[in-house]
């Protein structure tokens, strides 16, 4: 019961952590460091990712209209909508350059290097000025790109190059590397947020795999209950979270977040140079 416990506190925070751009990796450190999993290593390693496919859930679900480009309509047959179709093919774009990282094994190259407590904060740091610096450049300013359909190829491959920066220096954060860049190139703070949404169908998906396939599908009774309930508490947090951004950036930028990367990167530091985290 008490690992069924560590489970569901794990599930909580990655709904949390994956969505908001404060790095589900900076949080997973200190709460691995305080919140043993009485697991292997090597489950432990795959389970931080699979959890991910209950996030990936909650966008699917929430976001199924804009995302699936078979509707049907008057109950008669499918109807093909090409915009869909031309979302999907700019998601599949942006995923290049972090796609690249991991057929040529960099991830875990830099994962292992860049997987520790002080690298993660700097991360963490850089990114959250590089939020406070971005917004307030943009206050006052319209956005360029209001809508999905107003991503271009080549807004959706810049946006993929800095989600290549967070598959290669963990503690940057995936959703928060990749709405760093729409915004740097004039994407509003809406549509920003839900192409990183779908952007991370795909990516979580892959890695989720991959993992996966190189764990192997021999799961203990306990094992499957842990990865279990992880998955469908990260899955229903999620939607919480979700919905709240999609409603706080209506009116309030990411500055915030900026302040709490900030903050939090410095919080771990502090642990690791004391001696309280690893690093």
């Amino acid at each position: 019961m008490l690992e069924i416990l560590k489970a569901i506190l794990f599930g909580v925070v990655e709904g949390i952590t994956e969505w908001l751009p404060v790095s589900s990796t900076g949080h997973m450190i200190i709460l691995d460091e305080f919140i043993k999993l009485d697991c292997t290593p090597e489950f432990l390693e795959m389970f931080l990712v699979v959890i991910q496919l209950g996030a990936i859930l909650a966008v699917i679900i929430l976001f199924w209209n804009k995302i699936f480009p078979f509707q049907f309509k008057d109950k008669k047959k499918p109807v093909i909508e090409m915009d869909k179709i031309w979302l999907w093919l700019k998601i599949v774009v942006a995923c290049i350059p972090a796609g690249m990282v991991v057929v040529l094994g960099l991830d875990e190259v830099c994962e292992e290097k860049f997987y520790h407590a002080v690298p993660v904060a700097i991360a963490l740091i850089v990114f959250g000025i590089a939020f406070i610096i971005i917004e307030r450049r943009n206050k006052g300013k319209e956005a360029q790109v209001n809508s999905l359909e107003d991503i271009t190829f080549k807004t959706a491959f810049i946006i993929g190059m800095f989600q290549l920066i967070a598959a290669l220096f963990p503690g940057t954060s995936r959703s928060g590397a990749t709405i760093v860049g729409a915004l740097l190139i004039g994407v509003s703070r809406t549509v920003s947020s839900e192409f990183t949404f779908f952007l991370a169908i795909p990516v979580m998906l892959g890695a989720s795999l991959l993992k996966m396939l190189k764990f192997g599908f021999a799961f203990t009774g306990m094992e499957l209950a842990i990865l279990g309930v992880g998955t469908v508490v990260a899955f229903v947090v999620s939607i919480v979270v979700i919905k709240f951004l999609m409603d706080y950036i209506k009116k309030h930028d990411f500055q915030v977040f900026g302040w709490y990367r900030i903050v939090l990167g410095a919080i771990v530091i502090l642990l690791g140079v004391s001696g309280v985290i690893s690093v």
